[in-house]
């Protein structure tokens, strides 16, 4: 198994292992909705290949704020899915997607990581809900199914009341934007 950046190509294989694991009503659920109109963190989203290349694994990492009265916090991420094939779970391919989506989100200082998940499974990476009781979700929530990996210089800024919700401010341009094909062309000279 080889773990390398998700692309394009990945999408559509990426979204069977999604709708098999998860079911195709997936996209009602909260942590959905915290991922509207936006597009994963560039750098941050990861595949787990087979020899053959054949999907094993897939995670992804968005971008959601944290507003308080106090203001807001930009610099979260908002982890998962996590999704393993059916036929491969219990191998340590979703630990390993996760340890490397986690070294690479702290690398590129993305390192406040929110997600909704089970915390027998993501609190061996350090995920807990100390710090998530008040935080308001747009829809609902098992309140211990709110977990966080909070680097220390902002776990007091966020043990507090708020919302987490999608930062398009830090994505609009992105998820707005085609993707550019061939090469660039070169500016025109200016005039004289």
């Amino acid at each position: 198994m080889t773990i390398v950046p998700a692309s394009a190509r990945h999408g559509a294989a990426i979204e069977a292992l999604l709708d098999d694991v998860f079911g195709s009503d997936r996209h009602g659920r909260t942590a959905y909705r915290l991922r509207e109109g936006v597009r994963p963190v560039e750098g941050l989203s990861f595949v787990a290949l087979d020899a053959d290349g054949t999907l094993a694994g897939s995670i992804q990492l968005w971008p959601v704020e944290f507003a308080a009265e106090s203001g807001a916090v930009q610099a979260l991420t908002l982890l998962g899915p996590v999704a393993v094939a059916k036929d491969r779970q219990g191998t340590g391919i979703g630990a390993a997607l996760m340890e490397t989506a986690i070294a690479h989100a702290v690398a590129i200082g993305r390192d406040a990581i929110v997600l909704i998940g089970d915390p027998e499974y993501y609190g061996r990476f350090g995920f807990t809900a100390e710090a998530t009781g008040a935080w308001a979700v747009p829809g609902p929530v098992e309140r211990h199914r709110l977990l966080a990996l909070l680097p220390e210089a902002l776990a007091a800024t966020l043990n507090t009341a708020g919302a987490l919700r999608p930062a398009k401010a830090l994505s609009a341009v992105r998820a707005t934007t085609p993707a550019r094909k061939g090469p660039r062309r070169a500016a025109a000279p200016a005039a004289a």
